[in-house]
């Protein structure tokens, strides 16, 4: 049995990987004294507060990540693999499948080749490009494990449970076979 080289795939989708960084406000709850008057809850600036991964998926600037890399974000930045920084913003969520669609104002991006998940077979190759952790991207390989998955106590949603390892901060990245 021969192992997939997966280089080819990662050289042409590499470039549709960003990388999502999320910002959230930091409130200062000081502790209140007896001698001191109590100091009023005031909001400090932002702060970077969640790293994710994401992929777009229309030239004009769509690209999908999990809910919970966004969820609660002020201010939401994309970083490209050349290194272009742009500003997004979250335009749909759907918190039963923990996707978020975020927008950006661009033009002409690489998108993704979407596949469809209905021709996926157990013990197929895949691999899961992501940036993690803000660093430059990773690829990492394994198999679909199982299909049809769901999660308990919760509705049907078919799931593709993989054997993919995926490092911190690869929420949002794609899986390609």
């Amino acid at each position: 049995c021969q192992l997939p080289d997966f280089s080819v795939l990662v050289s042409r989708q590499v470039a549709t990987v960003v990388n999502v960084r999320v910002f959230r406000a930091k409130t200062d709850e000081s502790a209140e004294t007896v001698e001191a008057p109590p100091k009023k809850r005031s909001l400090q600036p932002p702060r970077e507060s969640g790293l994710g991964s994401g992929f777009v998926v229309s030239p004009n600037g769509v690209i999908l990540t999990n809910r919970h890399v966004v969820a609660g974000a002020e201010k939401i930045f994309v970083r490209f693999i050349d290194k272009r920084e742009l500003p997004a913003r979250v335009v749909g969520v759907d918190p039963l499948t923990d996707v978020a669609v975020l927008k950006i104002e661009a033009q002409n991006l690489p998108t993704a080749t979407l596949g469809d998940s209905a021709q996926l077979e157990v013990g197929q190759w895949v691999l899961a490009i992501g940036a993690p952790l803000g660093l430059e991207r990773t690829a990492t390989q394994g198999i679909i494990s199982a299909l049809g998955r769901t999660l308990p106590n919760d509705s049907y949603v078919p799931f593709i449970q993989t054997d993919v390892p995926i490092n911190p901060g690869n929420s949002g990245g794609p899986l390609f076979d």
